[in-house]
Order: structure tokens, then sequence, then C-alpha cells
């Protein structure tokens, strides 16, 4: 499968990603389609052979919208056959649509189904994508069989696609499974221009999400793109844009490309290639990179001068690519740069604005002259108005020089919603631009059918023309959807801002091999904050050069001077400085970076000189992480926004409907009332024909279905915007209204409430081990050997103290070997080492862990050196026999050396200094809290009482399956449940959760797990600030979307002349334009008002700490009582209580009209929640 990225121009709402989603429905080769109105990208997946990049933007551009191809990234194929295959059993992977998960519990109800099949080797479930994949064998169990075992667990389920797998691709070697062997799925991004509201987005959904080979589609109104996730032997990327385009929109691929997966050291990049001549010298460019060690595939098209490259990391870099294709004697640059300019004027809206501005201003020089000829002159200004003279007996000079004035104006400016309201009515999914296109022609060809009449029939009276209808309409439509843009241009500011963090150029050493050896001999301690001037002295034997940004590689020395911002992540190996990180983790101070310390691309270097080393670039770095992320989440929508889009694609029609029958009902009542309203019998008004025309025309023009489009999407990109200012990344809308349901947050201990920077406090050796030096040092030798290989913070700190107990504090490594290093997540490791220090080749086999995990290998703990007496297995404080808890907080890891007992090493973790407030916190906002971890009882209580989470919501021994079946018992229980964790450990319970958080200082898997990442992990009051922003945006939405159904429910009446018999008054086309075009500017500009959102000002560490202290926040989970009452609630409640529960009321109303927290003190309604059971 390919994965083809198109630029799509002319989307302005979620009904034209709908549109241009509806124009990939059944088109063959085409996978998943994503469309994001805010970047215009339209990311398609396809099969290249049944579906070209540049058919995939026909597509789009068949539904209204300008569409380019951007680039295109094939699958991987081999070049040759790998001699590394070998004949031997092949299993089957089978990947099933599974219906009707709703959560995490379903998701584990069909794994738990699989698991214990017979022939089931693997099972991985999705439950956003709604899939199941199963790697069996099929000899023993048959994908029709697979798909029973589902269903027999209450869900549907359908065979997607089944594929052998030589067994050899299990293994790490690439070439025993080669990318390519077979179409796959792609992840296919799409532009799609001329969207305006849910309808539109609406339309382009009915067009692709149910074609054949789509296995996912998400569209985002603003960021004007479509995401689609696609099998490439169904369905191709350039069937995705021909279905949008069909829709009536203009689509363009942006991006179609294979998901590889995470473990590869695999790059592919876009080139644009100058010099080509012709096919022969484009083969022999190929010929010459793919001749390189490293280079995977290389694709050379003649026609757009793009090579399509991948090449493997850790053998060849970006720039020796680059010197490759130069030695060629050719010239190359990046296209993904052009992307990323393309990108970026997309999210500010430039060319749009530009274009509506352009248009406003032409349209308003037009329809002031024929709105003073036919309003102003006819009643106000008689004496001068020269057009009632007659040029021809029934033509009238003023009626030609408005027909001459407004056809520019109609079929000029009005052409685009003449095209565009085509390609949707011929798709049956019609959008605004045809209630526009309907409004204006009726006045037009109206005014043109009086005219002829006023000539052909007699006595050639002045006719009664509505040209100025015509032409202020458009003039009020323009000037809407310039203003509408010029606010959407605001929303995605944040996104901008972290899009342009990374600077263009930068300064590396050219030999970084001998610049890290300078760096090496510098001491920071003896000369700290070294001027600019220093380092380059000392450098000057190394030579420097600047690159772009792009050609950073890792391994790259690179220099930063005072003021420069960031290229890439990296490690400081020389120099000291302060960094401003606030682009980034929204910490307002600058941090002081020195040798040995992280830095990450987009922050700005201080008043200091620092060389660093870089360990992530271009793609890998965490900016251009949280770029990816904040851009996937204005592609995900959240369900209230689905339901919007939904009634958005039903709006027009109904709205037709509608002025058809306020037209013909007024038309009848008119002739039939024997005393109609004045209006129908006024001189001036033009009749009882023109009246009702003019109704119809209000009631069309008036209703707006843009504004309950934009509801949902301009309140999420602005919410995510703020989310990253402040270091809270969302992925998505779906994410933001679970948050908003969480009562329940679950927090791992280590690395998350505790800083997970253990110290050993205490060691117990075996007697036998300490009978003299050599065997004590011979001991901590063979720990330290085993615990190389972990990761974890426990193992870090033990191999840390082994280093200083054997002689060799801060080296890199200890003498000695070690083999068969496993893990045992949650539980321990073991290894089988052999020190370098033996007299003789001894190996030892190691086992390092708690003492149920020693227990488990036949190890025996004595009692005396367990200080927890509890069973294997999960363990709750709300046990009878439970310890007691040590105040210190030790973890005890017991060590076993041949399958004997030998010791055990007591570590220290320190509570994080904003945990307690974090938890007081949640328990202020009606959140119940509990802990889980792997660690032992008496640690988990002694954190949980420090912090103040109650010791019956305490899980110990917890291993990483046990976390999760935790959490979906909470849920079993009704509870929405949000965990915080930062470890792969955490990564099974993350997915499980309503809402997974991960620190953004743990592992890529747990942040690849959660749908909240922090990027300021010793600051947990983020936790509760995420929650309270999802509430703020989700309040916002629902107050946009209340907003947009009152407008148009209050507005509409009017519009359709109800109030006629009783007040005389109807809305003139005219003013009825103006308010349609106001309805999406106000829209838009309530969800900018969400850039005003702070933290609440009690979601302080000292406050809250105080209130703790105090005893105003007790520790047990508490709920506070809404504001709202009924009728019944009011009656029965004291006067006291009925005051407290207005107040209540008024200050949940407030946080939704404000976007602020409002909150209530435990006097104003705070009762304890109904503490959870924990599991058995």
């Amino acid at each position: 499968m390919a994965t083809t990225t198109i630029k799509v121009d002319g989307m302005t709402c979620g009904a034209c990603t709908s549109a241009v989603e509806g124009a990939f429905k059944g088109v063959d080769g085409v996978g998943e389609v994503a469309v994001s109105l805010i970047m215009g990208r339209a990311v398609v997946q396809h099969d290249p052979s049944i579906l070209a990049p540049a058919k995939v933007a026909e597509l789009i551009e068949d539904c209204g919208f300008d569409a380019e191809v951007l680039s295109t990234e094939e699958p991987q194929r081999p070049m040759r056959p790998s001699s590394l295959e070998s004949p031997g059993p092949r299993l089957t992977t089978t990947t099933l649509a599974v219906e009707g998960m709703t959560c995490g519990a379903c998701t584990s109800a069909v794994e738990s189904g699989l698991q214990d099949a017979p022939g089931v080797v693997s099972v991985s479930v999705s439950l956003l994508s709604e899939r199941a994949v199963v790697e069996h064998d099929e000899g023993i169990i048959n994908p029709e069989q697979i798909a029973e075992l589902i269903e027999d667990r209450g869900f549907g389920a359908r065979v997607v696609e089944t594929k052998s797998v030589p067994a050899t691709s299990q293994t790490s070697t690439e070439q025993a499974s080669p990318a390519g062997d077979s179409p796959g799925h792609l992840v296919t991004t799409i532009a799609i221009g001329g969207m305006t509201c849910g309808a539109c987005t609406s339309s382009v959904q009915n067009a692709v999400a149910n074609a054949d080979g789509v296995i996912q589609f998400n569209i985002s109104l603003l960021a004007e793109r479509a995401v689609i996730v696609h099998d490439l032997s169904k369905v191709s990327a350039h069937a995705l844009t021909t279905m949008v385009e069909d829709a009536g929109f203009d689509a363009s691929v942006v991006s179609s490309e294979v998901q590889e997966p995470l473990s590869k050291k695999k790059q592919q990049l876009n080139l644009s290639i100058y010099g080509l001549r012709d096919a022969a010298s484009a083969a022999a460019l190929e010929e010459t990179l793919l001749g390189r060690p490293g280079v995977q595939s290389a694709s050379v098209k003649l026609a757009t001068s793009r090579l399509q490259i991948s090449f493997d990391t850790s053998v060849i870099g970006i720039r020796s690519v680059f010197e490759i294709i130069e030695s060629a004697g050719y010239n190359a640059l990046i296209s993904d740069t052009d992307d990323k300019n393309a990108q970026l004027e997309s999210l500010s809206k430039t060319k749009e604005i530009q274009e509506w501005r352009r248009a406003f201003l032409t349209s308003v020089s037009f329809a002031v002259p024929v709105f003073l000829l036919n309003m102003i002159f006819p009643m106000y200004l008689r004496a001068i108005d020269f057009g009632k003279f007659q040029v021809i007996q029934g033509l009238y000079l003023g009626d030609l020089i408005c027909l001459g004035l407004t056809i520019p104006v109609q079929f000029g400016i009005g052409r685009r919603f003449y095209v565009t309201s085509y390609k949707s009515l011929r798709h049956k999914s019609p959008t605004m631009d045809v209630l526009v296109m309907l409004g204006t022609s009726a006045a037009f060809f109206y005014s043109c059918f009086t005219m002829l009449m006023a000539f052909l029939s007699e006595p050639h009276n002045r006719p009664s023309t509505v040209f100025d209808t015509s032409t202020m309409l458009i003039t009020f439509i323009t000037l809407g959807r310039w203003l509408e843009n010029r606010a959407k241009g605001q929303t995605s500011a944040a996104l901008s801002r972290l899009m342009s963090l990374a600077p263009s150029m930068t300064t590396i050493y050219e030999d970084p091999i001998a610049a890290e050896k300078l760096a090496d001999e510098w001491n920071s301690a003896e000369s700290p904050m070294q001027p600019e001037s220093k380092l380059a002295d000392d450098a000057a034997a190394v030579n420097q050069k600047i690159i772009p940004t792009e050609l950073i590689q890792v391994g790259d020395i690179v220099i930063l001077r005072p003021g420069d911002k960031v290229p890439a992540d990296g490690v400081v190996i020389r120099g000291e400085s302060y960094v401003d990180e606030s682009m980034i983790t929204g910490e307002a101070l600058p941090i002081h970076k020195k040798k040995r310390s992280h830095i990450v691309a987009g922050t700005v270097n201080g008043t200091g000189a620092i060389d660093f080393k870089v360990i992530r670039a271009g793609k890998d770095t965490q900016l251009s992480q949280i770029v990816k992320l904040v851009q996937d989440a204005q592609t995900s929508r959240a369900p209230i926004q689905r339901m919007a889009d939904l009634v958005a694609g039903y709006f027009v029609p109904a709205i037709i409907a509608l002025g058809l029958t306020t037209f013909f009902g007024w038309m009848f009542l008119s002739h039939v009332l024997s005393n109609p309203p004045k209006i129908f019998q006024m001189e001036g008004s033009g009749g009882r024909v023109m009246v009702c025309l003019k109704l119809c025309i209000s009631v069309v023009v008036f209703a707006c279905p843009c504004a309950l489009g934009l509801s949902t999407p301009t309140a999420v990109m602005v919410g995510t915007g703020v989310g990253a200012e402040h270091g809270i990344l969302v992925k998505g809308g779906a994410v933001l209204e679970a948050a908003t349901k969480v009562n329940h947050v679950v927090f791992d201990k280590t690395g998350t409430l505790t800083t997970g920077r253990m110290s050993v406090a205490q060691v117990k050796m075996e007697p036998h081990w300490t009978a003299n030096d050599w065997r004590r040092r011979l001991w901590w030798l063979v720990v330290g050997l085993a615990e190389m290989g972990s990761e974890h913070p426990i193992g870090r700190a033990i191999l840390a103290e082994a280093h200083s107990e054997v002689g060799q504090p801060g080296q890199d490594g200890l003498p000695g070997s070690v083999g068969d290093f496993d893990t045992c997540v949650g539980q321990g490791i073991s290894a089988v080492v052999e020190p370098a220090s033996s007299v003789e080749r001894v190996r030892y086999h190691v086992l390092l862990g708690n003492a149920t995990f020693l227990r488990s290998r036949d190890v025996s703990v004595p009692a005396a050196a367990d200080p927890d007496s509890v069973d294997a297995g999960v363990e709750s404080a709300a046990s009878t026999s439970k310890p007691t808890a040590e105040p210190s907080g030790i973890t005890h890891i017991h060590v076993a050396i041949d399958n004997r007992y030998a010791g055990r090493i007591s570590l220290r973790d320190s509570v994080k200094d904003s945990s307690v407030a974090a938890i007081a916190a949640l328990h202020r906002m009606g959140i119940a809290t509990s802990m889980v971890t792997g660690d032992t009882l008496s640690t988990a209580l002694s954190i949980a009482a420090a912090v103040g989470i109650p010791s019956s919501a305490v899980h110990a021994s917890a291993s990483p399956s046990d976390k999760r079946s935790i959490i979906s018992t909470l849920q079993l229980n009704g509870d929405r449940v949000a965990m915080v964790g930062d470890g792969i450990n955490d990564s099974p319970a993350l997915a499980t959760a309503s809402v997974g958080i991960a620190l953004a200082s743990g592992t890529d898997v747990a942040m690849e797990a959660a749908d909240i990442v922090l990027m300021r992990p010793d600051d947990l009051l983020s936790v509760p600030a995420s929650l309270s922003l999802s509430r703020t945006v989700f309040n916002r939405i629902k107050l946009n979307l209340i907003w947009a159904c009152l407008y148009n429910v209050i507005g509409l009446p009017f519009a359709m002349g109800l109030f006629l018999p009783f007040t005389g008054f109807m809305l003139p086309p005219m003013a009825a334009g103006a308010a349609m075009a106001m309805s999406s500017v106000s829209v838009v500009v309530s969800s900018l008002l969400l850039k005003l959102w702070r933290r609440p000002s009690w979601m302080q560490v000292e406050r809250l700490e105080k209130e703790v202290a105090s005893g105003a926040i007790p520790a047990n989970g508490v709920s506070r009582k809404t504001g709202w009452w009924t009728p019944a609630t009011i009656l029965s409640d004291h006067p006291q209580s009925l005051r407290r529960r207005i107040q209540g009321g008024l200050a949940s109303l407030w946080s939704i009209v404000s976007g602020r927290q409002t909150t209530i003190r435990e006097d104003d309604g705070y009762v304890p929640l109904q503490t959870v059971e924990p599991p058995v």
C-alpha cells in the first residue's frame, strides 16, 4: 500500500471535509482516508497498481476543490530474494473487524476469548480502529473459527484480511521479513478544499467511509484533512481522492505511507531532484543509491523529479544520501520542507483570507451602486433617481445598470458556489453553498423575469427587481467567509508556533569524534558557565560548518550560541547555560543545563554557549512528535461532533423544504385570508409573489449548517493548542469528551507519584557472602552485572551502587559479561553473568526481584528476610491481615545466586513535591483516587499515606495484567477511570482505562498507549489541570452547539414570517444573509475565548497543601453535588440549601459561558464518594 499526501485548497468547514471523504466511497484500492481542514491536507492509503496518486487528486478535484499531490510513499519491496529465508512452518496473520467494542473492558474480553484458544500465538486488539490482529496456526484454527470465538463474546466479527507470514519474520533480521511481500494497510492523508460546515464533512464521510477497503476514516473540518487507513489491494489513494472530488470538493494527496513497526531504524524521505535529463539518468541514480549499504529502496519519478528513498539510519545518514546524489551530478532538496511551509500557510489561512478579502472588496464595489439604485434612490432620493428613465418601452435605465453590475457578482464571484453546488448535488450531499446558490439565483432570475415581463406586456410599468438582494447576499457571505477564515487562522496559532520552533539552519562540527574528545577534557566543575569565546578557542582545531536543520543526523555535535534555537534532541557534552523550555513544557522559568543534561528541539538557549550530541533528529525529535500528536488530534472527532455532522448532513435538504413550504404557504394564505398582513398590500412591496419570494430567500440564506459544524472542531483545535502551550498534549476530541466523565484516577507509584530516582538505603547479605571483603565485592559485581540490562529505576539505582562498591563509580560498565537476560515485568529479572575478576571462569545464575518472583523460581525466601507477609498476586490494603507500613517507604529487592537466597537490597524513593497537591486537587474536583504498584504492600501503604490516597484504594504487588484487571474491575463497577503512569508495565492499564495519561519522562510505549501526555512530569498538578481543561473545552463545545441551534431555532421563525400577523415585521434577505455570515464567525470567536484558559487559581501546591493540613479536603474521595436543580428539589429544599443550589447552578452556567472553572467549598455541597472495594 502506498501513502499519498495531497494538498487541498478551498475547504471551509466540516461539510467540505465530509464531501471529500465521500468521494472515496466505493473506490477500489483505497484504504484509510484522513482529511484535515486546518492543514488543508488529505492523506490517502491506496494501491498504486489500481489507483495512481494523480487519480487520487482528480477525485478531490471532481468535488470542487483544488488538489495537488505533494508526496507518495510507496510500499517497500525487496530488491533481491533474501538468502536468509529458509523453509519452515508458516504462521498466519488474520485481521478481523470487530463491532460493538466501546471500552477497554471490551478489548480485554476479546483478547481473553482468543488467548487461550489452541493454535493462537498472539492477539492484538485496537479499540479505536476496531480491529483484532491474530497470529495463529491455520492448521489448528482457521480465521472463521476465530471470528466465531469473538462472536461468542457478544461482538460482531468479520474477517478483513488473512496472510501467511514466514516463521523467520518473527526475528529481528529485516531481510527475513522484507516489507512489501504483499499489499498491506496504508495511512493516506488527503487535503480537501471547499468544506464549510458539518454537512460537507458528512458528505465526504458518506462518500468514502463505507467504501470497500476503507478500514478507518477520520476527517477534520478545521484542518481540512482526511486521514484514511485503507487496504491497498482494494482501494487506492487515487481512488479515495476521486471519491472526495466526486462529492464536490478539491482533494490532493498529502502523504501515503505504510505504517512501520516502531523498532525499525528506518527513515523515509521525499526529495526533489534537480538536473535529471531523461529516464536513463533517473535509472542510473536509482542504481547508484541502491548499491550503497543501508539503502533499502529508491524510486525516482522523472515526471515530477521526485525521489522517494528509504534507508537504515544505523547504517547510513541523511547527509550521506545527499552526498551520493551530489556526487552523481544532481542537486536535491527535501520535499517535506515545502510541505511544512504549505501547512503553515494553510494553518494561518493566508491564502483563504486573501481570496475572500479580495472577493468581498470586489463584491462590495458592485453591490453598493446596485443598492443605491434599487433601494435608496427610489425610496428616499427620488429627485435624483435617474434609474426611472425608460431606455426603450418597458426597460428602465436603473434596472439595466443593476443587471450589468449584478452579473459579475452573480456569475464571477458567485461562480465557486455554482461549481461546488453542482458537484455536491450530483452526489446527493448538498452543502451550504447550495443554499447560497439557490437564494441568490432566485433573486437574480426573478428580477430578470420581471424585467422581461415588463418589456413584453402592457402597461410596461417599472418592474419590482431585487438585484440588490443578490449582490448584497454574496457580499455579506464573502464578508463572513473572510472574517471566519481570519478567526480560523487564530484557532491554530499554537500549532503554527510549534511547527515554527525549529531553526532553519544550525552549526555542527565536521569531525564529531574530535569534538567529543575535546568535550571529554572539559570539566564543568572547574570552569562553569564558560563564555562562547572560550569554547570557540578550545575547539579551534575542529572545523565547523552550517547546514540545514533537516540534514542533522544522530551522532552530530551541535554548537549552540547564546539565543540559538535547539535544532534536535540531545545530551549536553560541553558548556553550561539556561534554556527556555516554556514552548515545549509550559515551564516559565529557564532550566539549567550542564554536562549530561538532556536538551530538546525547539527550546531556546540562554546566555551561555554549549555543545550537545544529537540523540534524536528529524521526525524522531520530541518536538516533531508533539507536532504530529497535535496534528493527529485534529482528525480525531469527538462523538458529539459526529452527531453534529450527521445533523448538518440533513440540514440543507430540510432548509430547502422549509423555504419552499414558506413560499407556497404564504402564497396560499395571502390569497385565502380576508385580511392578510399589511406587507402583502403595501405599494412598495412588489406584490404577493415578491413578498413570498423574499420570505423564501430569507429562510434559505438565514439557516447555516456551518455554525453547527464548526462548534466542535474549532473548540478542539483551540483547546488542544492551549493544552500544548501548558504542557498538556491531548490526542483528539474523543479524549476531551472522555476526560470530562472521569470520576476515578488510578496512579502508578514509581516514577509517577514518586520521583523514581531510587537510592540504596540498606543491604543485608547472607552470612556466606560476608565472610571477607573479596566475597562481598564479588556479590556486588554479580548483582551489578545482572542489572546492566535493566532500564527500571530500581535497576539503575542498584547498578550505580554496585559501581561504587566495586570501586568503579561513574563508569559505563562492569568487568564481566552478561547472557540470557530476561525480564518479568513488574516482578524481577534473571540473568547468567560471568565476572571478569574471577580466577577461573565461573558463571552465576542471578535472580533479583520481589519475594513472589523468587518463590516462583523455586527459591526459598526466609520469612525473617521478607518484611511483607503477603501472598503472591495482587494484594489490597483492605485485607484483614495487613502489615504495618514502613514510614520511610522502603522497597525490598531480594537476591538469589545459583538458586540460593543471597540477600536483600532495600531502596528508598522520594515523593514528588506536587503529589500531595495533585491528589488533593482531584479530591476537591470530586474525583476518587487509587494507587496500583508492583511494589510491596508496606511500601505502597507508606507512599499512599504520604500523598493522601485512602489505604482502602491501594493495590500492591500488581503485575501489568493485574493493573489492567484492576482498571477493568473499576470500570465494571461504573467508574470512568483515568490511569496515570510512565512505564512499559503501565501500558496495558493505560490502554484499558477510559483515559490513559502518560508522563513524558516515561517510555515511548507508555506515551503511545496514552490518550494524554504530560510534558512536565515533575508537576503532577498537570493531571487535574488536564481534566479541568477537558471540562472547559467540552463545556465550550456544548455552548457552541446550543448557540448554533438556538440561532436557527429562534431566527428561522422570523425568517419564515411567522410573526408577520402580529408585528408586521419580516426579515429582509440582506439581513438574513448578514445573520447567516455572523453565525459562523460568532462560533469561531466563542472557541477563541478558550485561549483565556488558565489553571484555576486554587490549583497551586502551597494553597492545596494548606487546605489538606487544615482538613478542608478530606483524604478520602469527595464529590460535589450538581448545581442544577429540579422543581421537586426546589420545593423540598431548606432556604439555605436552596440558596446554595441556585449559587451552584449559576456557577455551573458561568463556567460554561466564561470557560473558567468555578469551585464550591466543602460546606457548599461536598459529600464522600462511595469507596470501591479492591478486586480479589
